[in-house]
């Protein structure tokens, strides 16, 4: 079998609502749609969403990227999967949504030619997941309102973006916690706003009101730092930004430098990289989060899930992307509606259609 096209389209799709987060405003969900043909009539499909505020992508960048890549892999066996990665490093040394666009497709292929789903491809550890839901930096009421819905809609977890604010961050805080009841999980996502000494008094802060990790509290690059949070703070550590590929999540674990790691398909550059990710914190005894960006669509949402259903270290998810979208590009996969509970398909391979 060899591969015989590599097409690839692109759209930008506007969101319910932003996404307001320390670093930025999101409005568009950004899919670059790739669809690799094979000479045995077996296509796979891909997306590559590009965030530029966490990989400093573009969604017309992407799409030249994965033009590029198509040129040289035009030819290979699709399940020579080792020598298409090391082709794709050789044509862009970072990239990784472009990226994460032929390794979805890649690996929607595999599936199909093995008759299996990319879960039961990575190990298929259980049925389904459970996501949490986002909330958007906005108004402290407006936050505790929204908080209380998701709740009573049936989510069990919430991911709070914090870091604009210190008092506003407390206040929010607090106020959620109200509304939700001590029931309710509680992440905090600084999306690297503070400083390592003002991270600390602000998880000391925030802690009153009963917060299960704070991710990325510091800068992406200052692991010296995220290691000091770490050490001096009763709660749980994860890194984000700080941790886009597997040597970064060694160099993480070698510095002891979290408790948890965010792994993301567009930041690390697909599930072949996401699996190695997982395999070195499992081996270090740290447990991993599949989390999403909020430019993704179903296609990488579901490839996600899929890594999650299969690999047992992946202990937490974050794969409400989705749910603000207000259309796909192509059918099938995670699910618009907003639901705690996602059950990838048991079709071969990612199980989206066109």
């Amino acid at each position: 079998m060899r591969i015989t096209k590599v097409n690839v389209s692109s759209k930008a799709i506007k969101l319910k609502s932003p996404l307001i987060i320390s670093l930025g405003k999101i409005e568009y969900a950004m899919s670059a749609v790739v669809k690799i043909e094979t000479d045995e009539g077996i296509v796979g499909v891909g997306e590559g969403a590009p965030g530029i505020l966490i990989t400093g992508e573009t969604l017309d960048g992407t799409v030249q990227c994965i033009k590029e890549i198509g040129k040289v892999i035009l030819g290979c066996n699709p399940l020579d999967f080792e020598k298409i990665y090391f082709l794709m490093n050789s044509v862009a040394a970072h990239a990784p949504s472009a990226k994460t666009a032929i390794d979805i497709a890649i690996h929607d292929i595999i599936g199909k030619v093995s008759n299996q789903s990319i879960a039961q491809l990575f190990g298929g550890y259980r049925e389904s997941i459970e996501t949490d839901m986002t909330l958007s930096i906005d108004d402290a009421d407006i936050m505790a309102k929204k908080a209380k819905q998701h709740i009573e809609a049936g989510f069990n977890t919430l991911k709070v973006k914090v870091g604009v604010d210190e008092k506003l961050d407390v206040e929010r805080i607090k106020k959620i916690r109200e509304s939700v009841g001590s029931a309710t999980k509680i992440r905090l996502d600084a999306n690297q706003a503070w400083y390592p000494k003002q991270a600390i008094q602000m998880i000391e802060r925030l802690g009153e009101y009963d917060i299960e990790l704070v991710e990325q509290p510091v800068k992406s690059h200052n692991l010296e730092g995220l290691k000091f949070v770490r050490d001096h703070s009763r709660i749980p550590i994860m890194a984000d930004e700080s941790c886009f590929t597997a040597k970064d999540a060694l160099r993480l674990v070698r510095m002891e430098a979290v408790d948890f790691v965010n792994i993301k398909l567009m930041k690390c550059g697909g599930l072949y990289e996401a699996a190695k990710i997982s395999s070195i914190c499992e081996i270090a005894g740290i447990e991993c989060m599949i989390g999403c960006m909020a430019e993704e669509t179903n296609i990488g949402v579901t490839a996600a899930a899929h890594l999650a259903s299969g690999l047992k270290n992946i202990t937490r998810c974050d794969l409400d992307a989705t749910f603000g979208l207000t259309e796909v590009v192509l059918p099938g996969g995670v699910p618009l509606e907003e639901t705690k509970d996602i059950k990838v398909s048991h079709e071969i391979g990612l199980g989206i259609g066109g």
